[in-house]
């Protein structure tokens, strides 16, 4: 048979993952997507502590402040268009009263601290090179918050300037954690407002900033998901319609290979196991007062049972509410 695409070869990892790991999930918005199906599938998992971070110094900053004793106070916040904002931060933790703003944010920092000290995986997601430096202070930015543009220069950033930024806050995670392996990645998704060229120069420049750190660290390891799409899949039938963020058919392939790298059998066996019962959970019925519909949420229900008797740390309080609530007294 002529083959019709360049697919990639299995990836070669000694990495695992278990549900017995805490992973921690930040970076761009594919990160959100990684987190939400280890979520889904009952890893335990936190994503984005300081919301959508697309460029890798704004990221290391923000694993650096998890390691601190520090707190963000009323002068790391500014005001803008009616609303509160920290430079740190994505844009849903803004809000029009100052307090409100601060407390939610420093709130998602010290869940996001004591989760790091329990965590054995951190999957990093790059999403750009290119940073908006704030004149006034010098600072690379993780969110313009539409303050104007004037306001900052765009520059993208070196392959040294990256590798220097990441190398710094991997070796002080690895210390204070000594069990957490990283994975670190690009994320396919394409930034069009920067133009073609400029997106492929500043994705070009992350992908060999991640080569120098997996050569330089052996915990830390690196995931295609940027060649995944952009190579294997190769199309634009697995783009949204904004041809810039991934569809649902290509994430799930990229998904699949993810868990084929790093999960072992065991591990997929109860994937699936949770799978069943996950997706079971969402089924509507016509009828719910039928004997039959009755009989399948009892019957979900045990499995629920079995499930947490075997493995007690698995969070199924949505699943058995869902089962519960259409039960018959």
């Amino acid at each position: 048979m002529i083959p019709f695409r360049t697919a990639m070869p299995p990836l070669q990892s000694g990495l695992r993952f278990s549900h017995n790991d805490h992973i921690m999930c930040i970076g761009s918005c594919f990160a959100e997507h990684i987190g939400g199906r280890l979520g889904r599938w009952k890893f335990p998992v936190l994503t984005n502590p300081f919301g959508i971070v697309y460029n890798p110094v704004s990221l290391a900053q923000s694993l650096d402040f998890l390691l601190s004793d520090k707190d963000f106070s009323e002068k790391d916040l500014f005001e803008n268009a009616g609303l509160w904002h920290s430079f740190a931060h994505h844009g849903h933790f803004s809000h029009p009263d100052k307090t409100t703003a601060l407390v939610s944010i420093n709130r998602s920092l010290s869940e996001a601290k004591e989760f790091l000290l329990n965590s054995s995986r951190l999957i990093v997601t790059l999403g750009t090179a290119n940073v908006f430096v704030f004149k006034q202070t010098g600072e690379i930015v993780a969110n313009c918050h539409k303050v104007p543009g004037q306001e900052f220069e765009c520059r993208r950033l070196q392959v040294g300037e990256i590798v220097e930024a990441l190398s710094a806050v991997f070796k002080k995670l690895k210390a204070a954690l000594p069990k957490l392996e990283i994975v670190a990645t690009v994320s396919p998704v394409r930034h069009l407002r920067d133009g073609l060229v400029e997106n492929q120069r500043s994705k070009a420049t992350l992908v060999l900033a991640l080569e120098q750190i997996v050569e330089r660290y052996n915990f830390a390891h690196y995931f295609p998901a940027y060649e995944l799409l952009l190579d294997d899949l190769r199309d634009y039938r697995f783009y949204e319609n904004d041809l810039s963020h991934p569809n649902q058919l290509a994430v799930d392939y990229i998904w699949q290979f993810f868990a084929d790298s790093f999960f072992s059998e065991k591990t997929k066996a109860l994937c699936q196991r949770i799978a069943q019962t996950v997706v079971a959970s969402g089924h509507r019925p016509f009828h719910p007062q039928s004997t039959e519909h009755q009989a399948f949420l009892k019957t979900q229900l045990e499995k629920i049972r079995a499930l947490q008797q075997e493995f007690p740390w698995l969070d199924f309080d949505i699943e058995k509410a869902a089962f519960q609530q259409q039960l018959l007294a």
